[in-house]
């Protein structure tokens, strides 16, 4: 069943996304060459405890952190470690949510270290600019597959592949609500968007094939073919007057 949440829950759901987009801006800061995961999952930590929000993902189904940190071929779900330190180069997908008073609120971006080749550029590029495609058809009256087809389609027309795998969500009370939000799919199926819906959404994109494998720790994430991959995710709000990035500055 989806949920619709009112003004009020929105407005909660605002604050807790108010404190995400404020992690992402000290990320970008802090996540440079030579630091280890497990210092930017301390650190994130603490920024998230200092706003009053409780961590999102630490202890949820068992995860052991509070910042999803995956790397280069890593497509999600990526565990801090004391011994994984960045590097130049590398890309970084930092996924990331809190709970405000009880209301969930999720993102992820993927920060370039350094500088990165031109066409790994592009994949961060397009990842995002799909996400944003996205975010535009969550308007009244659209279909949940035009949200899906506007990251399929923008991704597929660059060159690059959709992980099938994993998917976007409803968000509110929990971390995982309905409906499921793939990042693929036919246009104009699926339940009809209303105001007062929020969904996660989270386009996983690679340079390669979209087939992932878990590895031995039961949570990483990487491409089968080792390519490499990115992750963009926003907390949308769909209103009478559009869409509302919750998780935006």
């Amino acid at each position: 069943m989806i949920v619709l949440k009112s003004a009020r829950e929105i407005e909660i759901m605002r604050r807790a996304g108010s404190v995400l987009a404020d992690v992402v801006e000290r990320l970008r800061e802090i996540v440079t060459p030579g630091i280890s995961t497990l210092e930017i999952d301390e650190d994130v930590e603490t920024f998230i405890a200092s706003r009053g929000a409780q961590p999102a993902f630490k202890g949820y189904r068992g995860f052991p952190a509070t910042v999803c940190v995956s790397i280069n071929d890593e497509v999600v779900h990526g565990i801090p470690s004391a011994q994984r330190r960045i590097k130049e180069g590398d890309i970084v997908g930092l996924d990331l949510g809190c709970i405000v008073d009880g209301y969930y609120a999720d993102c992820a971006f993927t920060l370039p270290i350094g500088e990165i080749p031109a066409d790994v550029q592009r994949l961060l590029d397009v990842t995002r600019e799909s996400l944003e495609r996205a975010i535009a058809e969550c308007r009244r009256g659209r279909r949940l597959s035009d949200v899906s087809h506007a990251v399929q389609s923008h991704v597929e027309t660059h060159g690059f592949s959709v992980v099938r795998a994993f998917v976007g969500h409803g968000i509110g009370r929990a971390l995982h609500e309905e409906p499921q939000v793939p990042n693929f799919g036919e246009p104009g199926r699926g339940p009809e968007l209303r105001p007062g819906m929020v969904l996660a959404i989270e386009p996983m994109v690679t340079m390669g094939s979209w087939e992932v494998t878990i590895l031995d720790d039961g949570w990483t994430a990487v491409t089968r073919d080792g390519s490499l991959a990115a992750h963009f995710e926003h907390t949308i709000a769909v209103t009478e007057h559009g869409p509302e990035v919750l998780t935006r500055r």
